[in-house]
């Protein structure tokens, strides 16, 4: 069985009744939740939907800019801001804190944790944060290093400061919102691509003083476990496990306190080492990856856990976020907590004992067949299977709902989900009996985009030739790929709309109000209003910058207004595709806000061309490239795929003074305060002389393909004229 219960009903509503008084717990008497956005999520509930609805459907083309302020960045905006007495508080990279007037975008201040540029060697999806928390005037915040840091709200200051990060020899980082649960205020951390376990920890929300610590992985059997819950676990798990790469299971995002009932939710992540053959060689359901988690704030102690993915091998996160609300099922309102994670599946829970009430599959799936209502497991089919041999399998590794949130509108009952469609082919990068090298990428698979070319730019480090990869694409009857945002009916399990991107992939996170509206940005930047009940679109707003984030709304002065973080660049738009607004605009990165009646939004100017400057002359060879091409994969290709602009840049654009100075960026941290690290503990000199070899070689071809471009150009305007 998935599902355990630790606790009798009985027990858990007595602790609920026991608990302290829910506004006392939240803060201040003046964070009502129609005007104010409490939590990232809005409500205790974290739905994603407000009450205001003074912006409607007969009036939301009116929208217009009320004020913009400009975060002094470049890189990926993904938090949804916080409202409280007339300020907003937000993130940006590295987890710096903004505060700024609610009603007219005035700094009041800034606050910077001055993370060490080194630490994003060890963020696998861009150095972003995803916001605050707040408690009785105190901001929270966790920055990337895996500080956590309570700030007086009225002034910034740091009222005190905890390390969460308990094995600094692994690569962790924190990019989630913190929560406030009771008199604890509780993080998690990131870092299962790497060598990470994953635990969530909770402080103090006075002194910052340890509370408790909760392990989501059993480590090596060879030492004591840290709490009881892990020995139960641990019978889940092949003795002979990898636990030299940390198991995973980390607490990267979402996370919900029910109020009510004085229950925390956490939802864990993957695996470290995806494939459990390789993790976990005699099987089990690996507990607790890949699962929601119901724990006591007061003491740390598990109530119940239900694991969405037993066994995960694929990638397939339950840290998507979670929903608290109520539903009516079969003429019993139930108390419920709903989440669409990256499996494809869309869960109904009770939320006090963890009962699985529902399950259907919001994306087309073929990795599973269903969910068995009897166990609450999913029935894994062949395609799912890649240990011997690649696989096609959907959804993707990026999954059918990502860490965009949803939101759930209590008027409509429908649930909007910022869904993909996609597959991948799955590769075991090791066929020969898994690698772990320290300090690297170490999922040990790899999910390509079922393309060809996709297959060819990897070619260096897959252990297959790429025609047979092909050929196994070519005998695979593969959906199209969408990015779909879906109106979910999570009583009856049904699609009952929804709208095809048609290009634009990534659509950003949801709000929903009772405006009757969908509101949410694209990578584009155009922030859109649809209907809530039809899906029509209403309004498009174009801001000039890309958006991932969930937009808020709040009210001031009996004035409503709607804002959203803008601002491209995570793993998925290291590089800028050409629907971007970020592709021939500036990517700075902005808190925008709009009421009815404002006015235009300001655009950056274009951008210009990029233009391949003419290389150093190439000295080596075809051997030492061709190593350079495969470390330049394992090693580089993460943040700079070599495509054109983006956050990172493009190598191939590097000039003769960056070349000169090659080996003392990368091996000995000449740009690590701009967030280039350091690599000389996993790159030789030689290493380094290889991969510049590569990028000089790459540059000569696009260079020299430039050059060509502009001779054609050039005739055909002579011929023109």
């Amino acid at each position: 069985m998935t599902i355990k219960r630790y606790f009798l009903l009985p027990l858990i509503l007595f602790f609920s009744a026991c608990a302290d008084n829910p506004e006392e717990q939240q803060g201040s008497p003046e964070q009502d939740a129609t005007n104010h956005w409490v939590t990232v999520g809005g409500d205790t509930g974290e739905t994603r939907y407000s009450e205001l609805s003074q912006i409607n459907v007969a009036n939301v083309r009116e929208l217009g800019l009320a004020w913009d302020y400009d975060t002094r960045t470049k890189r990926g905006l993904e938090a949804t801001p916080i409202m409280v007495d007339g300020v907003i508080y937000t993130t940006g990279t590295w987890g710096k804190v903004y505060a700024v007037d609610a009603k007219t975008g005035a700094e009041k201040w800034l606050f910077d944790p001055k993370v060490d540029g080194q630490v994003a060697r060890d963020a696998c999806c861009g150095v972003v944060n995803r916001g605050v928390a707040f408690w009785q005037g105190r901001v929270y915040v966790a920055a990337l290093d895996g500080r956590l840091f309570a700030l007086d709200a009225q002034s910034g200051a740091v009222v005190w400061e905890a390390d969460t990060i308990d094995d600094r020899s692994r690569r962790y980082t924190s990019t989630g919102a913190p929560r406030v649960a009771g008199d604890v205020v509780v993080i998690g951390n990131a870092g299962a691509e790497f060598d990470a376990r994953g635990y969530v920890t909770a402080y103090d929300v006075r002194t910052g003083d340890l509370k408790w610590r909760f392990f989501t992985v059993p480590g090596s059997p060879d030492k004591p476990y840290e709490h009881s819950e892990l020995a139960m676990a641990a019978e889940t798990w092949d003795p002979n496990s990898r636990w030299d790469v940390g198991g995973g299971g980390t607490v990267w995002d979402s996370m919900v306190y029910d109020q009510k009932h004085h229950l925390l939710f956490v939802g864990t992540g993957n695996s470290a080492v995806y494939l459990q053959e390789e993790r976990s060689p005699e099987g089990g359901d690996n507990l607790f990856l890949s699962s929601i988690l119901a724990i006591n704030p007061d003491n740390g102690k598990l109530v119940w856990h239900y694991q969405t993915t037993p066994g995960d091998s694929w990638d397939f996160t339950a840290t998507q976020n979670m929903i608290l609300t109520e539903l009516t099922l079969e003429g019993v309102e139930r108390e419920v907590l709903i989440q669409a994670p990256k499996n494809g599946y869309f869960y109904v829970l009770d939320r006090l004992t963890g009962e699985l009430l529902s399950a259907e599959h919001y994306v087309p799936i073929n990795w599973s067949s269903h969910i068995d209502m009897e166990t609450g497991r999913p029935v894994v089919t062949d395609a799912a299977l890649y240990f011997d041999e690649p696989k096609v399998s959907w959804p993707a590794t990026f999954g059918g709902h990502g860490w965009r949130p949803m939101a759930y509108n209590k008027q409509t009952g429908l649930v909007y989900i910022p869904a993909f469609e996609a597959s991948a082919l799955r590769v075991n990068l090791f066929p020969d009996g898994y690698e772990f090298i320290p300090g690297r990428i170490n999922t040990g698979t790899f999910g390509l985009p079922p393309f060809p070319a996709a297959i060819d730019a990897f070619a260096p480090i897959l252990p297959y030739d790429t025609d047979y990869l092909k050929s196994i694409l070519a005998k695979t009857e593969i959906p199209p790929s969408r990015t779909v945002m879906k109106a979910w009916d999570p009583v009856e399990q049904k699609l009952v709309w929804e709208v095809d991107a048609k290009g634009s992939r990534n659509d950003g996170g949801v709000l929903t109000t009772a405006g009757n509206l969908v509101i949410y940005g694209k990578a584009s930047g155009q922030l859109v209003f649809r209907h809530a009940q039809t899906g029509e679109l209403l309004h498009s707003i174009d801001t000039g910058t890309g958006i991932m984030a969930a937009p808020m709304t709040y009210n001031v002065d009996e004035e409503q207004y709607i804002a959203v973080m803008a601002g491209l660049g995570s793993v998925a738009f290291l590089t800028y595709p050409p629907y971007a607004a970020a592709y021939d605009k500036s990517n700075r990165g902005r808190l925008l806000s709009f009421k009815l009646g404002g006015g235009e939004v300001k655009m950056a100017n274009p951008l210009p061309p990029l233009s391949v400057p003419q290389p150093p002359i190439q000295v080596s060879s075809a051997d030492l490239m061709q190593r350079g091409s495969e470390l330049f994969t394992w090693h580089c290709r993460q943040c700079h795929a070599n495509n054109g602009r983006g956050v990172v840049p493009d190598l191939r654009y590097l000039g003769k003074a960056k070349h000169a100075l090659f080996d003392q960026i990368v091996r000995e941290g000449l740009l690590r305060a701009a967030g280039m690290p350091r690599f000389d503990d996993l790159l030789s000199k030689e290493d380094t002389d290889a991969i510049q070899a590569h990028l000089i070689d790459a540059a000569w071809r696009a260079y020299n393909a430039e050059q060509a471009k502009l001779k054609k150009d050039d005739l055909i305007d002579v011929a023109q004229h």
